[in-house]
């Protein structure tokens, strides 16, 4: 079977956990399993839960782990693991994994739409099951809307002169495929950006991929209740590849990990604010420079840990 996807610092997530064998962890991006294959491994009479909204994933998964008994495989978005716990009647767990990259597997297969390095149709969808696609998007959002997606979900410098060639286009013939896109991208920008290494159209295909998937939504609301559900000790871990995710993850993490909030100058402290986290890294980790040669897609992975006090 194929890999469907190479774990990113694999080594750093799993030199930092602190689980003892009868703990309870869960994957919240499960993906291919590979973080999971090796967290088991700490908890051999605990319990791996292992989430994902892809079905593809979660059957790639399954065959991975299917040496453990000790597993539950759930397809959900992350955003509902508080419902998944609740119906595994598990209240408090030991720790949490957020993996908010895309795999190499969806990435490569030309039919999900995600890369303009393929040939596919627009589609981006890591729950195939949702009505909402790239497609839709590109073909019926106002150009008001696509600029605001590419300017702050892409920090696309050129969005105004992406989406007014993307509005031409469309009024002649819908844009059905990410060759279609990619190309009319490339018509517009300068010359010394579309011959740039990592192509032209990257920026404009991840804000799509964010809209599409809704993934900065409630990133916020969950990292909070997650913090909420972790037993004392637990550890959760977060890896983005984004600086808006990054920032989310570095603010909740922060304000978590603070104690009084009050405002500067404040004679006694009224908030009553304490601190619920410990912060393992103040700074995020990167991949070390032998993984993003062999693993490109690692360079831009910023990797935040935090345990529950």
């Amino acid at each position: 079977m194929e890999i469907f996807h190479k774990p990113i610092m694999l080594k750093e997530i799993t030199d930092a956990l602190t689980l003892k064998p009868s703990d309870i962890f869960v994957d919240c991006t499960l993906g291919g399993a590979g973080h999971s294959v090796e967290i088991i491994k700490h908890i051999p009479n605990g319990r791996l839960i292992g989430i994902d909204k892809d079905e593809e994933a979660l059957k790639f998964a399954g065959v991975q782990l299917k040496n453990f008994s000790n597993v539950t495989l759930v397809k959900s978005d992350f955003k509902n693991f508080e419902s998944v716990l609740d119906n595994l009647n598990i209240e408090k767990v030991d720790g949490f994994l957020l993996d908010l990259g895309v795999s190499s597997h969806q990435i490569d297969t030309a039919e999900r739409g995600f890369s303009f390095r393929f040939d596919g149709p627009l589609d981006m969808r890591m729950d195939k099951n949702q009505e909402l696609t790239a497609f839709d998007v590109v073909n019926t959002y106002s150009k008001q809307d696509l600029i605001k997606i590419l300017k702050i979900y892409g920090e696309e410098q050129f969005a105004n002169l992406i989406v007014n060639n993307i509005v031409k286009h469309r009024q002649t013939a819908l844009i059905k495929t990410t060759k279609e896109l990619n190309f009319i991208i490339e018509q517009c920008l300068p010359k010394r950006i579309v011959y740039k290494s990592g192509g032209a159209g990257k920026k404009t295909f991840q804000a799509l991929r964010i809209e599409v998937n809704q993934e900065l939504a409630g990133l916020e609301k969950s990292l909070n209740k997650m913090i909420g559900r972790l037993n004392l000790g637990g550890r959760i871990f977060v890896m983005s590849f984004h600086s808006l995710e990054d920032r989310i993850v570095k603010t909740v993490f922060k304000f978590n990990a603070s104690g009084c909030i009050c405002p500067p100058g404040t004679p006694v402290c009224i908030c009553g604010h304490k601190p619920k986290l410990k912060l393992i890294n103040r700074k995020p980790i990167t991949a070390s420079q032998e993984e993003q040669t062999t693993n490109p897609r690692s360079t831009s992975a910023k990797l935040r840990i935090a345990e529950k006090i």
